[in-house]
């Protein structure tokens, strides 16, 4: 390559961003390099700052710049339901759905004997921690429809029926191997209208 090393470096490092290739790191460096130095510095500046002030809430362990968070804090929610997600993403996917007035967990992925992720490398003690101490009555899954998310929703179920907890997966409308995350507002809102008790 005849590329400078600085330029290098930092599509190498852009590279490591989930979703980018080898030429969408080269675009966005390149992009980058051409940026005049108040966009940039207000780039670092959000980076940094998002680094800084973002925190886990202490309740449902969503992302959140304040504990609790808005969510939790919310006493207009249904307080007996809650959704179980894999990632901020996935709350933040269902969250758009109009029909859902619940509470949310996320676990923070999800279970992959293969990737050495076990049920102690995700919060499901914290999850089973947060029913005992609460008037939850049902429980909705709503990991994503792979292998990782249908075993970590098994695995999740078992556990939860335990305590006597309705326990729901979320219904048809999201298509097998798919993430919530991609998924749009109609379809989630179908998804769990139609889930289904496990």
């Amino acid at each position: 390559m005849n590329r400078p090393q600085p330029v290098e470096k930092m599509i190498e490092e852009i590279k490591k961003l989930p979703g980018v290739g080898p030429k969408m790191a080269e675009r966005l460096s390149y992009h980058i390099l051409k940026m005049c130095q108040n966009e940039i510095d207000r780039l670092i500046d959000s980076i940094q700052k998002a680094r800084q002030t973002t925190i886990c809430c202490s309740i449902c362990y969503n992302l959140s710049d304040h504990d609790p968070c808005f969510i939790c804090s919310d006493v207009t929610r249904e307080q007996d339901i809650i959704c179980v997600v894999e990632t901020s993403q996935d709350l933040i996917a269902v969250s758009k759905v109009k029909n859902y007035r619940g509470l949310y967990f996320v676990l923070g992925g999800a279970l992959s004997p293969l990737d050495a992720i076990g049920p102690d490398d995700i919060r499901i003690d914290k999850l089973m921690e947060r029913l005992k101490n609460s008037s939850i009555n049902e429980v909705i899954i709503a990991t994503d429809t792979d292998s990782k998310g249908e075993m970590t929703a098994v695995c999740i179920a078992e556990v939860i029926k335990k305590l006597g907890t309705k326990v729901t997966r979320l219904g048809y409308g999201l298509p097998v191997g798919g993430d919530i995350e991609y998924a749009d507002e109609v379809t989630i809102s179908r998804a769990i209208a139609g889930r289904t008790e496990m």
